[in-house]
This record gives structure tokens, sequence and C-alpha cells, in this order.
């Protein structure tokens, strides 16, 4: 897919089909403005013909608005499958929470995004492309852009789906293409240590968000099956090689589920854990999802929760709830819309 290509890559296709280098900067410009190829006008009908198979052919299958503003898009790929993706505004700006792949195979207990397992990794253009599209629908173009930060935290575990997902990071922060920092991106992950150490090692300087939802690697096998695979004090130690490496100060998520992880014990642990790390913390109480049992705790007891970490020296707040009565809050992504709450 054309959009899988950097600016280079996409003048090289282009010379390669015959066509003036101007061609491939027509190209590129219509799929950073997200026009299909009915709406590129500028391309004449030769190179239509020409590029047509390769061209990126997704869309806007659908969206819903929640009561506090978000929005929640379902998109629909060039092969059918669908994935969606989250845009919040802020008063500092509008954040973008985009997929990785197709459904997820961590087999997080409290996750919508896994539940029926990894259908496939979504290629460079496709994570791109939630970006592009959202960026149009809300009135932005590459140069004066609507979506101002973007979040990895949508279906599917960035880190499983590695080259894909930083040659995205290379193409958004592209002088070329939006020109999007990568201090404006956080990539969450729920702790695949060799990628963490890859992630520094191959120069990336996005915000590390590291989903840990436990104090200890019992409870912690008990919710994320990952964690038999990597202990906490294997994710704990990349992270801080993360932090050596780029200077950004680590982000943790704790999802509070009610009798499993939200005493006040629990948060003691957590923050020993973390002592010494230059971390924030976010406090998440969980978002129900119609197949799991799991529930969500109470706001008192989320913010005694984030309280008692800070009373033991941990930055935390809660993170504010957004799109849950559209499922388009954390865990709640799936590879097709659900309705919304009556």
């Amino acid at each position: 897919m054309l959009l899988d290509l950097s600016k280079q890559e996409l003048d090289a296709y282009v010379k390669a089909l015959g066509f003036p280098a101007f061609r491939g900067k027509q190209i590129f410009d219509a799929m950073m403005q997200a026009k299909n190829l009915e709406e590129a006008t500028s391309i004449p009908k030769e190179v239509k013909e020409k590029i047509a198979t390769d061209y990126p052919h997704f869309e806007i299958a659908k969206k819903l608005v929640s009561r506090d503003g978000t929005t929640k898009f379902l998109i629909k790929l060039g092969d059918g499958e669908m994935v969606e993706c989250v845009l919040m505004k802020y008063s500092y700006g509008s954040t973008i929470c985009v997929s990785s792949q197709v459904g997820c195979r961590m087999g997080c207990k409290f996750c919508a995004s896994t539940i029926n397992g990894l259908v496939r990794n979504l290629t460079a253009g496709e994570i791109l492309g939630q970006v592009l599209l959202v960026n149009r629908e809300n009135g932005g173009t590459s140069k004066k852009r609507a979506v101002t930060n973007i979040v990895l935290m949508g279906m599917g575990e960035p880190l499983d789906n590695y080259d894909e997902v930083t040659k995205f990071l290379r193409l958004v922060s592209s002088k070329d293409g939006l020109n999007l920092s990568q201090r404006n991106i956080t990539l969450s992950t729920c702790g695949l240590v060799p990628k963490i150490y890859k992630l520094a090692d191959d120069g990336f300087s996005v915000t590390l968000t590291v989903s840990l939802h436990a104090s200890s690697d019992e409870k912690r096998k008990q919710i994320m099956p990952i964690a038999n695979a990597y202990s906490i004090k294997e994710i704990l130690k990349a992270c801080k090689y993360y932090f050596d490496k780029t200077g950004r100060r680590l982000s943790f998520e704790f999802t509070l589920i009610e009798g499993e992880n939200d005493s006040l014990e629990e948060a003691d642990r957590l923050a020993e854990l973390v002592k010494g790390l230059p971390c924030h913390i976010n406090v998440i109480p969980l978002n129900k999802v119609q197949e799991r049992d799991y529930k969500g705790v109470n706001i008192k007891k989320a913010y005694a929760f984030v309280e008692r970490l800070n009373q033991k020296g941990v930055a935390a707040t809660k993170r504010r709830t957004m799109g849950d009565d559209i499922a388009g809050a954390c865990g709640q992504l799936r590879s097709q819309m659900q309705k919304e709450k009556a």
C-alpha cells in the first residue's frame, strides 16, 4: 500500500512506473489529506489506473459521539477488516487513540480487544490512515493539524507489531508528512521487555506507558498472561533503561478492579515498586466490558488509591474517563462497533 511508503520510497515507486517525480508529490499530498482516488483531481487518469491497486482503500464506516464530546470511529480497512480509534478533545488540543492490530493476542482478562484473539497486524500505513482520516474529518490538514497528539492505546499490543509501529512513528513524525513530534506520541505496552530495550536502542523518544495493573507477579498472572513471560522486576529494569536512553519520564497504567487490586495495601506495594523511578501513575477505574465479569471501583475508592500513592511520594492521578457511554474508553475497543448505551 502506498501509504506504507516514505516520501522518498514513493518517489522511487513513481519513477519505476515511468512517471515524472512531481506525480509522486501529487499522490503523497492526496494521501496526506485522506483523499480517495476519485477526490484526487490533480492526479491524471492514466496515473490513477496504474496506482489504483496500491492506493489506500479505507474509510470511516461509522462514528459515535459521546456526551463528553469524545468521538469513536469504526474504520473499514482495504480487506474489509475493522478497527476502532477514538478522538478525545482537551483544552490543549485533540488526542487520537489509534489501534495497531486487528484484535490482540495478549489475552488481558479485562479487555475487549483481545476477546477474539489476534486477526492480523496493521501496516504502518493503516495506522497512519486512522490519524489522517480523523484529522480530515475534524477539518485538519497536513499543515494545520486537527489532531495534535497520538496515543497507541487502541486495539492491539504495539510492541507485538514492532516493525510496522516503528515505521508508523517515522512516517507520522516525518517533516514531509504530518511532522508530529515524537514527544506528542505515547506508546502503551503490557510489557514486552525485549522490545522496550529495542525501542530505546533504535532511537525513539515517544512517551512509554506500561500497563502494570498489579503489584505482584502472582496477581498479574491472573489478569495478564504476559506476566508468565516477563516479571515486574524485568519490566521495571527495561523501563529504567528506556529512561536512561531517552530522558523521557515513564508512565504506568494501573486499572482498578473491584476486589482484585484496589486495596490500599496494593497501593503501598505499588509505591514501593516504583520508588526512585522518574514516573507518573495513571489510575484507571475499570471500564465495563460486556463479556467480562470484572467490575470497576467507585470514584471514592479510586481517589483514595491515588491519595495513598501521593502520600507515599509517588506522582499519581486518576485518569478522566472519556467515551465510556459509547464503549470508547480504555479496554473497550474491538473490531466491531457496539451499540451505545441506552
